[in-house]
């Protein structure tokens, strides 16, 4: 084996294949893509929670040197679905939430068209409006499914039956705040629209998910839409689906077909557009015996979406499936509330959905006089409790223990407020951590000899500052038996071979098994001597185990806090968390990310 072929081998630390790019700043972002006489937009939005447009005078702001375009539900081109009515915009004056796009503004600079906007005057009639969650909302409702597509409710066995045969019940409300994505590069879209086509340099998850979704709004067959997408400066799920913000570049591009359209939102504009975390209300129960064992638990959640477009966050998810405990009940309800649209972020479901259990129980730990860790070790199911399917793997306990040891677990004190330190309280915390394993279908891979020996990788994946440039490079170099130098990969733009969104940590997976498949078939058609011009496409195919075995990744987090006694201030200084990852590609890429995470 070469050194070159060494360098390149899955489990190896290869510096990344865009890093110097990065770090020179010479790596194109969205809106720094080079297009010819580019027009620059500033979005308008609303001001109102609720209620009509009445009247838009843009007069002042057309005749300025330099206005292109005053966009509004006037004047904007029709579009052709309104099955999304987050997408839907500028067809009516209807106003669904504060921070709605209500118009826009196109100008030679960024400097005129944001002056321009603040130009353009708009009067509304404003209707009652309703934005607080509350758990006696009167008009919670239990959606069809939750995200993706679980079941909304679950009950297997008795929670009244397991409470009444309960020596410790735990009873309690938790709540989790709105969370916003707000990534280092902020949401930007380059438009372009010539005849019937449409192209947009778009900061995204999923080039080919944006091409699908945005093409029948605008009339468009899907290959007329093609979205480019090489360097993407974080999502955290934000960016997983199209935004009302890309329908506007490109309404705005075919008015004005032929000139580039750049959008880049402000940090201000983000906090409405480009989704968010729901808040959660969280009502969860725990039946146990005396020595801590679970006889039942339950998790039943109240959570808020926009009226306009419904988002079932599945927070209730993870207690399906966490311990071993004979009775289990789940429950989803929403509120619809005149906001922005919820959305995907970071973890949606497991990461609010993990916190509200794992506090119950260590509030069981601490009414049974049970080690936190003990705890969780104790309640430990032989197999998945949800589906009786055997765990494809499931250390749980050794991260527990490991992160224990190597923490200094053993200093904890077990009565609360009972250590301090100079005038702060000091406490050591621990909860399991649990995320699914996904390989996503829709996904192929091309491979193409080139006549110098070298090897063209194509997918239609994002990297979206996780490592995929890299990691997908290793994964060919391994697939074809070649080293990493020899491998020409293209990702990030929706005419290569479809790929899945990044997201849910499923984009190594299925983006790697696609190549894999296709490395395969490769060899097959070809022998190990192809000719310059050989090529196959192939898809990732189905896992043959998923309906066999319970698939999660576990892990355990542990944390030191302190709080001030006299002030109150919370500090965390360290943390700490252990995980069973799977197979790791690349360990620098893997580091970045548990650092990150």
């Amino acid at each position: 084996m070469s050194s070159a072929l060494q360098l390149g081998a899955i489990g190896t630390s290869l510096q990344r294949i865009d890093g110097v790019l990065k770090v020179t700043g010479t790596a194109a972002y969205a809106f720094e893509q080079p297009v010819e006489r580019p027009t620059y937009m500033h979005a308008l939005l609303s001001q109102v929670a609720r209620g009509t447009i009445v009247t838009v005078d843009s007069a002042e702001a057309s005749a300025m040197d330099g206005v292109v375009l005053v966009l509004t539900y006037e004047n904007a081109p029709r579009l052709a679905d309104e099955n999304n009515q987050e997408l839907f915009i500028l067809q009516d004056p209807e106003v669904h939430f504060r921070g709605q796009i209500v118009g826009a503004v196109v100008a030679e600079s960024p400097e005129i068209a944001r002056e321009a906007a603040a130009r353009v005057r708009i009067t509304y009639v404003e209707r009652p409006h309703d934005v607080v969650l509350r758990a006696d909302h009167p008009e919670l409702y239990k959606p069809d499914q939750v995200n993706p597509s679980f079941e909304t409710d679950t009950a297997e066995g008795d929670m009244a039956e397991a409470i009444g045969a309960a020596s410790i019940t735990i009873d309690q409300h938790y709540t989790t705040p709105m969370e916003h994505n707000n990534p280092m590069e902020p949401h930007a879209t380059i438009a372009i629209h010539v005849g019937d086509a449409l192209t947009l340099y778009d900061s995204t998850q999923g080039p080919f998910a944006v091409a699908s979704s945005i093409a029948p709004l605008f009339g468009l067959e899907p290959q007329r839409v093609r979205v480019i997408a090489p360097h993407v400066g974080g999502g955290f799920g934000s960016k997983g689906t199209p935004h009302a913000h890309i329908v506007l570049a490109g309404l705005a591009a075919q008015m004005i077909p032929g000139r580039a359209v750049k959008l880049a939102l402000t940090r201000q504009q983000m906090f409405s557009l480009v989704g968010y975390r729901t808040p959660t209300i969280q009502h969860v129960r725990i039946a146990a015996d005396a020595d801590g064992r679970l006889l039942g638990i339950s998790n039943e959640v109240v959570e808020q979406t926009a009226r306009i477009k419904e988002f079932a966050e599945q927070t209730a998810v993870p207690t399906r499936m966490m311990y071993a405990a004979a009775s289990r009940l789940t429950a989803h309800r929403l509120a619809p509330l005149d906001v922005p649209v919820p959305s995907w972020m970071r973890a949606p479901g497991e990461c609010p959905g993990m916190f509200a259990p794992e506090v119950a129980m260590d509030e069981l730990a601490h009414a049974a006089g049970v080690d936190p860790v003990d705890l969780r070790i104790l309640n430990e199911p032989e197999t998945d409790p949800e589906t009786g399917n055997p765990w494809s793997s499931r250390r749980l306990t050794e991260c527990l223990r490991d992160g224990a040891e190597r923490f200094g677990w053993s200093e904890r004190h077990a009565q609360p407020a009972s250590r301090h330190d100079d005038g702060w309280l000091v406490g050591l915390g621990v909860a399991s951590a649990v995320y699914p394993v996904n390989r996503m279908p829709g996904t192929s891979a091309r491979i193409i000899r080139l006549p110098d020996g070298r090897y063209c990788v194509h997918i239609a994946a994002a990297d979206i500052g996780t490592g995929a440039w890299t990691s997908l490079t290793q994964i060919a170099a391994d697939a074809l038996g070649v080293s990493t130098e020899q491998i020409d990969l293209q990702i990030g733009d929706s005419s290569l071979p479809p790929a899945s969104v990044a997201g849910g940590s499923s984009g190594t997976t299925t983006w790697g098994s696609g190549i894999v498949a296709a490395a395969e078939r490769f060899r097959e058609v070809h022998g190990d001597d192809p000719p310059g011009g050989a090529a196959v496409t192939a898809d990732t195919p189905e896992n043959p185990d998923e309906d066999d075995y319970a698939m999660y990744a576990f892990g355990a987090h542990f944390a030191e806090a302190r709080v001030n006694a006299a002030t109150g201030e919370i500090r965390v200084p360290r943390m700490l968390g252990i995980f069973d990852a799977g197979r790791i590609i690349n360990p620098r890429l893997a580091r970045s990310q548990f650092i990150g995470g």
